[in-house]
């Protein structure tokens, strides 16, 4: 059985191959970090699309990728990408995704929202020369599901839009141990870091589902810390008062949960 050894951990929601980089950094600044991914994430068991639409960009004025796990999926498919060809990502998480692959700003034309406290479709499109897009054609690499904003101010705009799909979401199974690990940390009083508003939607329905409204209650007092003022503004919308909203980007929320030390 596991047990906490420090008063206030750390949760860590991520999927699980963003959230173990993250628990070992949460380490490093003293805090105990507990991971429990909110979101796996699949492989689609079809990527003829997705191998199709990466093949030839050689007529795309520009890739732009949802999140990282977009940036991976795509790059499983194809490894080098056109020197010239420039990427969108949304925020930080992106940009470091790019990195692990090799294209940073030094070798590449990165395109991301420089507000950084606040990183989205919005925010990207305020930084992008919809003019010189006119008339050209731009891959949005995503997931399955999502907002479709990007694609549809962007054809507002006269560009011709191209989605495809490279990954799926799926709430994860809720196994007994996991029902066991969940009411353990409800008991814990911890910092929960919720990186989407998909991931808390689905936390809130494991807690409703495995222990009834009083848990949800304890659930709402517990403290978030969110990267986006979106997802701030659902979890208040769903009954949390104690909301840290953070800048884009890792180190944000690692100074933030280094001030809860």
């Amino acid at each position: 059985m596991m047990t906490f050894k420090i008063a206030h951990p750390v949760i860590i929601t991520r999927p699980l191959a963003q959230a173990e980089p993250l628990a070992r950094r949460v380490q490093a600044i003293g805090r105990q970090a507990v991971v429990f991914p909110l979101l796996d994430i699949q492989p689609l068991p079809d990527q003829t699309s997705l191998c199709t639409a990466l093949t030839d960009l050689r007529d795309v004025a520009m890739v732009a990728f949802v999140s990282p796990n977009a940036i991976h999926a795509a790059f499983t498919v194809r490894h080098d990408w056109p020197p010239c060809l420039p990427l969108a990502v949304m925020g930080e998480g992106s940009r470091a995704a790019l990195a692990e692959h090799g294209l940073t700003s030094a070798n590449a034309t990165i395109i991301s929202p420089t507000n950084s406290q606040r990183t989205d479709s919005e925010t990207l499109l305020a930084e992008l020369d919809l003019d010189s897009l006119h008339g050209k054609r731009v891959l949005i690499v995503r997931g399955e599901t999502g907002r479709e904003l990007l694609a549809d101010e962007l054809r507002a705009h006269g560009v011709e839009v191209m989605t495809v799909a490279a990954y799926r979401r799926a709430a994860p199974v809720l196994d007994d141990a996991k029902c066991e690990l969940l009411l353990r940390l409800l008991q814990a009083q911890g910092d929960w870091v919720i990186t989407s508003s998909e991931a808390l939607r689905i936390l809130m329905d494991m807690v409703q589902r495995i222990a009834g409204e009083d848990s949800v209650v304890k659930m709402q007092r517990q403290h978030l810390v969110v990267p986006h003022v979106r997802i701030a503004d659902t979890a208040k919308a769903m009954g949390f008062r104690a909301i840290t909203c953070t800048a884009s980007g890792d180190e944000a929320l690692l100074a933030a949960l280094q001030s809860r030390a």
